[in-house]
């Protein structure tokens, strides 16, 4: 892929390009591990995450997903929510060691029937489900085997792959294989600020083509079990990356982050080859052995939409002095989740900000879909996160108001709007989140929900926000920023 280095802002819409296409589909999001809870409930058993949220000081005021929003035992009411909210679909992941809890062998069969229930639900009430494999929960027992780094986890996840398949292969029809293995690999193996918490930039390498192969045998492995209407896909948190000056030094350094963050992944996965310049880049840390043959052509399977999730743009430099990766966005630690690119310095745009301290800045997203528009212009493309976190509380009527939600939403519905109204084939946006939850690191001290939780009873409160999102889920419509839709 090719770098967009330039910040290029939305042109206003005129009041027809507010209509998004007939079909399109709307959308939210969770995870298993942020919003299930019952960690230990009809045979689940630790996954990375239970481990490292257990562990003293990983996650901030010591929270860890053992109850999160207890969707596990209030999904009825969670599904009600999205009823009410007009959502035409629902994304969520299969927690791997409810489903496997050793990441071995059989299924569990109470595990596999929460899933069916919950998709029966949405599917009576008229929600398509739309199932992620992994969202980094990996089951504890392959972890101490030696986790993503090692390639028999690849088998692993493929075999997994099968046993979803074959049990709600009959309900569901859009598959994703992996939700951001970026994170997985460079946060999980490299900065430790995800489970499993290592530190090792080799590691994180070898994960990272690890996570693209058990993708590749996954899609396989689903293709091998699903009816032939079935879609499979995975979601990237490809990043948009910009030089702080045009400076030839701050140039190479978007070329740096742009192989490591989004290449090392849209090459084999979409173009069948690992780019040559991450190659040289990292080959003082690796010789890249561990790429086997045969590999690269087990990942490069094809695929039905590619997801993407996006936040907030990237800003880098060549660094001056000692080499910064603390601006970054992906949470502090000593150890960067960026091997080989030691003399990149990341920087904090200017402007507003998210209660994550992420700069809110919709005209990366538009930029970024041109980029993927024109550098693989055959694959549609699915928003399959997008959303932002705010200080929410409520207020004395017992009403959530978070107009600044519902601005970062219309500026990035606009910026979406706009990029297909120029010929870009986004098929859907799914609004991250459905629910405050556990937000990894940062337990439950950031809430990206469009529906308020009160984690001490559970209450589910819906926000402003999720009235605005529902009345443009229902109408196709974005309405102007007085509220009108048009």
């Amino acid at each position: 892929m090719t770098t967009v280095t330039r910040r290029v802002a939305p042109a206003p819409a005129s009041i027809n390009a507010l209509r998004f296409p007939q079909g399109f589909t709307w959308g939210t999001a969770t995870a298993a591990y942020q919003i299930e809870g019952a960690a230990s409930v009809d045979g689940r058993t630790p996954s990375i995450w239970d481990t490292y949220s257990h562990t003293p000081g990983r996650v901030r005021n010591g929270d860890t997903g053992d109850v999160a929003t207890d969707h596990y035992h209030r999904w009825r009411e969670d599904v009600a929510i999205m009823a009410d909210l007009g959502v035409s679909a629902y994304r969520f992941s299969l927690s791997w060691p409810r489903v496997q809890p050793t990441g071995r062998g059989p299924a569990v069969q109470k595990g596999l029937d929460f899933y069916r229930a919950l998709t029966d639900a949405l599917l009576e009430k008229g929600i398509e489900p739309v199932v992620t494999l992994y969202h980094w929960d990996l089951p504890q027992e392959l972890e101490d085997a030696g986790g993503w780094p090692e390639r028999v986890t690849t088998d692993r996840f493929a075999d997994y792959a099968t046993l979803a398949a074959r049990a709600l292969g009959d309900r569901v029809k859009t598959w994703t294989t992996l939700n951001e293995p970026w994170c997985s690999a460079f946060l999980g193996y490299g900065s430790g600020v995800h489970a499993p918490g290592r530190t090792d930039p080799v590691a994180a390498l070898r994960a990272a083509h690890h996570l693209n192969l058990a993708h590749g045998k996954a899609v396989q492995a689903l293709r091998a079990e699903l009816p032939s209407r079935a879609r499979t896909s995975i979601t990237l948190n490809i990043h948009h990356v910009r030089a702080l000056t045009e400076a030839a030094e701050d140039l190479d350094a978007v070329r740096r982050i742009d192989a490591l963050a989004n290449r090392v992944f849209t090459g084999p996965l979409l173009e069948g080859a690992y780019p040559q310049d991450l190659l040289q880049d990292t080959a003082g840390l690796t010789d890249w052995s561990f790429v086997q043959d045969g590999d690269l052509a087990t990942i490069h399977q094809p695929l039905d939409f590619l997801g993407v999730n996006y936040y907030t743009p990237t800003l880098v430099s060549a660094a001056t002095g000692e080499a910064s990766h603390g601006s970054d966005g992906h949470g502090a630690s000593e150890h960067s989740p960026w091997p080989g690119a030691d003399r990149v310095a990341f920087h904090r745009p200017e402007g507003s900000t998210t209660a994550m301290g992420w700069a809110v800045d919709p005209s990366g997203l538009y930029d970024l879909l041109m980029r993927l528009k024109a550098e693989f212009p055959a694959m549609p493309l699915m928003i399959t996160e997008n959303g932002a976190a705010f200080d929410d509380y409520v207020n004395p009527e017992g009403e959530v108001s978070d107009p600044e939600r519902i601005a970062y939403l219309h500026g990035h519905l606009a910026a979406v709007q706009r990029a297909i109204v120029a010929g870009v084939d986004v098929r859907g946006y799914f609004l991250w989140s459905l629910l405050d939850n556990f937000e990894w690191g940062y337990g439950y001290s950031k809430r990206f929900g469009a529906v308020y939780v009160d984690y001490p009873t559970g209450r589910r409160i819906p926000k402003a926000s999720a009235r605005w999102y529902a009345d443009v889920a229902r109408t196709g419509t974005l309405p102007d920023r007085d509220g009108e839709n048009r």
